[in-house]
């Protein structure tokens, strides 16, 4: 991992990727796209150890804070067009993602978990003791819920709802964007979480199938090849919802292939997926805007920057000296912002999470910083939803004329 990641992550952050490395054996698997739950596959690639019943602590997450119900689906892609980048001998890219959208009420719909079951078990067998300090029991990660209901129909709407794409941190699962997906789609947008297989801690597959990271976390050339695989997966899953790539059987549900408007697109991400939207944004114009939480930047976009509005927030440290590289490049809308007390994991679910198992485990909670909790959330959603409002909807805001009283741990870099 490029030193510079290094100082982002922390120490904690890199003990963490060096305890997911896993090569498993790899052999075909069925090319076809799939939505989850409740479907029927061919045997996968490789399939995780039994779970064993956890009676440990539960969590919760905090609710959104738009007035729109939540649904979710998530789905199974496969790009044909490109190999397997880390599996050597797979013709083709698969992924999983997750859709977040406004919903009809449908109480009769399952709350989605936090967590897919078998990335649950895992994340307490590897992980949750290397970054958390937990011992495997001790939290039930599979409990916890979200407050989107599965398959929910979608919340009609003339012309569809602005999309925005979410790639979580290295080595980092997408279900720790929950919060920043289910607030945004509360609010009246679509939000798409990606997973980048074998980057991935663990990707859970239909039919019980769990992949686990095969990249090399200390190596800075895995690293810097993960950034140019997300941008890559990350342009697959624009042809996707845009249409330009189609598949056996339709990827979307019929009751949520309307809900989207693909003239009003964003990206968003947390660390190195933070680094991948600026990377995204500079070489697809279908992405009108993009957001940076956390993440150091590299490569080109960097030196010559970007001509649509970019928001970046920071943890509480010294500026990145790519992002004052940046900055001067920047043409377009631009706002970088740090919020005080906080640390990287800050910007995940984590931010959460990690309060309620320190207070219940007396475990340390230096990941997610000294701020407080709800008033982190709070300020992330309110910062995040108001530039995407302004740039995709036309909402005019005051949030970024100058710091505002309302949210005072967030300060003005640029």
């Amino acid at each position: 991992m490029p030193e510079v990641w290094r100082k982002r992550v922390g120490a904690l952050g890199a003990a963490v990727a060096l305890t997911l490395v896993a090569a498993v054996p790899a052999s075909a698997a069925p090319a076809v796209v799939t939505t989850m739950p409740g479907v029927s596959t061919a045997p996968g690639i490789s399939t995780a150890p039994g779970i064993s019943r956890v009676t440990g602590i539960r969590l919760s997450l905090p609710a959104p804070s738009g007035p729109l119900p939540v649904g979710t689906v998530s789905v199974r892609l496969v790009d044909r067009s490109r190999p397997d980048p880390w599996v050597t001998g797979r013709p083709y890219r698969e992924l999983m993602v997750s859709v977040w959208y406004p919903a009809a009420r449908a109480q009769g719909r399952p709350v989605s978990p936090h967590l897919p079951p078998l990335v649950a078990a895992d994340l307490d067998a590897t992980s949750a003791p290397a970054l958390l300090g937990v011992r495997p029991g001790q939290v039930d990660w599979a409990a916890t819920r979200t407050h989107a209901r599965t398959d929910a129909p979608a919340r009609p709407r003339a012309g569809g709802y602005p999309v925005v794409l979410y790639s979580p941190g290295y080595m980092v699962p997408r279900s720790l964007g929950t919060l920043a997906a289910e607030d945004l789609a509360s609010r009246g947008y679509v939000v798409v979480t990606v997973d980048h297989t074998y980057e991935a801690s663990a990707v859970e597959f239909p039919g019980g199938r769990l992949e686990r990271a095969r990249v090399r976390a200390d190596s800075t050339a895995d690293a810097m090849k993960a950034l140019d695989v997300r941008v890559a997966d990350l342009r697959f899953v624009l042809d996707v919802v845009t249409a330009r790539h189609t598949g056996p059987p339709s990827w979307l549900p019929s009751w949520l292939a309307g809900a989207l408007d693909t003239t009003r697109m964003a990206a968003m991400g947390f660390s190195m997926g933070g680094a991948a939207t600026a990377r995204l944004m500079y070489a697809d114009h279908r992405v009108k805007a993009g957001v940076n939480l956390d993440g150091s930047l590299f490569g080109e976009v960097t030196e010559r920057g970007l001509d649509g509005p970019f928001l970046q927030l920071a943890a509480d440290r010294d500026d990145d000296p790519s992002w004052e590289t940046f900055r001067k490049q920047r043409r377009g809308w631009k706002r970088d912002l740090r919020l005080a007390g906080a640390e990287h994991y800050s910007f995940t679910d984590l931010q959460a999470l990690v309060p309620r198992i320190s207070s219940s485990l007396g475990t340390p909670s230096e990941i997610v910083g000294t701020v407080d909790p709800v008033r982190s959330i709070a300020a992330q959603r309110a910062y995040v939803a108001a530039f995407l409002d302004l740039h995709l909807k036309g909402r005019k805001t005051r949030l970024f004329d100058r710091p505002s009283p309302a949210f005072p741990e967030v300060g003005f870099l640029a």
